[in-house]
């Protein structure tokens, strides 16, 4: 989530120093127990290599970019969606999330990937928005730019007319849900996962945004020359759970003779490190209305003049949310079918057992909760569905074998 920057205040202090001592003791124990003392040296320089040799992200699948602004990229996974005997379904259009991290989470890797569980329930007419990292020509940039983007894939995917399944992940999430509220007639389904539409509530994030004065947030962005540094978002995710860290980076030293465990520890690091930054104007403006003001639960929040409605959404709503999701409990994720106009028997819930990251890219999430939302989708989505046709394909393409590396939040 955006505003991460400090130490979540719900944990103590003392108990995470504790929690991390704890692992940190446990993790260190169990390597010296098993390695001889004249491997000390060697594995400590092959685990500097590993830990230290991280790569750009890159997106798994094939796709195409058809076109890119100054603030983000659409991407076109429709591999086969026109080709002979094929079916005429509804556009998807996925919104990663946009938290100082690259987009490519939705296409992590050829055995975790979202699209291809989303193409693998008959979804073949899809798209991603790749949100770019923020520049000094791109600090000003508001959440107007953003909807405009949203506008033009639009147009591109489905004409003036069409309609689009939107699917949005964490902040895609609510950036969705406002484009949905602002534009009901464009929107055939909508998903969100791990995103806040209350930004209230039983949430780390919100205790502590409550607390600090909004100068706060204004000199963080001052400090980075007018956008918020991916390297302070992910500081912040680091100090919430940082026993997740110290774990993985032992994991490593432990498991280094393992090959599989290296490469899947680089991999995900090489997103996880990799940080990009956000608008200055846009992190603040989130900061002011959606955080602190709450502003889009309330019915208050206003864009280009006009009022954000939750209760204009009327389409069939698709919910996933996490139980160990400190980042974003259900509780908030739920909130958008309180609000919404969606009959009752049109909206899904569904509950990983994992956390936040673990929405996105974990094997429980994309093996048994994504491929069941996306026969939904599908079934609302073409004149003769086959769902379970849909169930069937989306849960071989999700990944055989659970990901050894904790993402840590």
């Amino acid at each position: 989530m955006i505003p991460t920057c400090v130490p979540a205040l719900s944990r103590s202090t003392l108990d995470s120093a504790t929690e991390t001592m704890r692992v940190a003791t446990r993790m260190g124990a169990e390597y010296l127990t098993v390695t001889p003392p004249w491997r000390y040296g060697t594995d400590a320089l092959r685990w500097w290599e590993a830990y230290a040799g991280r790569r750009p992200p890159r997106w798994a699948s094939e796709h195409k970019v058809l076109w890119e602004t100054g603030t983000s990229r659409l991407r076109d996974f429709t591999r086969g969606a026109r080709g002979e005997g094929s079916i005429d379904v509804v556009p998807t259009l996925v919104l990663p999330p946009q938290a100082g991290h690259d987009s490519c989470i939705v296409d992590f890797s050829p055995v975790q990937s979202q699209m291809k569980v989303l193409h693998g329930a008959g979804l073949t007419r899809l798209y991603a928005m790749d949100w770019v990292g923020a520049t000094p020509a791109t600090k000003d940039a508001t959440v107007e730019d953003y909807l405009s983007d949203l506008d033009r894939a639009f147009l591109d995917i489905a004409g003036d007319d069409g309609k689009v399944n939107l699917v949005g992940d964490c902040q895609g999430g609510w950036l969705a849900t406002i484009y949905a509220a602002l534009h009901p007639e464009r929107v055939n389904t909508l998903t969100i996962a791990g995103a806040p539409i209350d930004f209230h509530g039983d949430a780390e994030i919100a205790s502590y945004v409550e607390l600090f004065d909004p100068s706060f947030y204004r000199g963080l962005v001052a400090s980075g020359g007018g956008v918020m540094r991916g390297e302070y978002l992910l500081g912040g995710f680091i100090v919430m759970r940082p026993e997740n860290e110290v774990e993985r980076t032992l994991a490593l030293l432990k498991h280094i003779d393992d090959a599989e465990h290296v490469a899947r520890y680089a991999e995900f690091e090489d997103w996880f490190k990799h940080t990009q930054a956000v608008p200055g104007a846009f992190y603040l403006w989130i900061v002011e209305h959606l955080f602190s003001r709450n502003a889009l639960l309330k019915g208050e929040l206003e864009i280009g003049g006009e009022r954000v409605d939750l209760g204009r959404i009327a389409c069939p709503l698709f919910l996933l949310a996490g139980a160990k999701d400190h980042i974003t409990p259900a509780p908030q994720v739920w909130a958008l079918a309180d609000h919404a106009a969606t009959p009752a028997d049109q909206v899904q819930r569904r509950t990983t057992g994992g956390g936040h990251l673990g929405l996105f890219m974990g094997r429980e999430a994309l093996r048994d909760h994504w491929p069941e939302l996306m026969a939904g989708v599908y079934a609302a989505s073409v004149a003769d569905p086959e769902p379970q046709r849909a169930l069937s394909a989306a849960k071989a393409a999700a990944p055989e074998r659970p990901p050894v590396i904790r993402p840590g939040y």
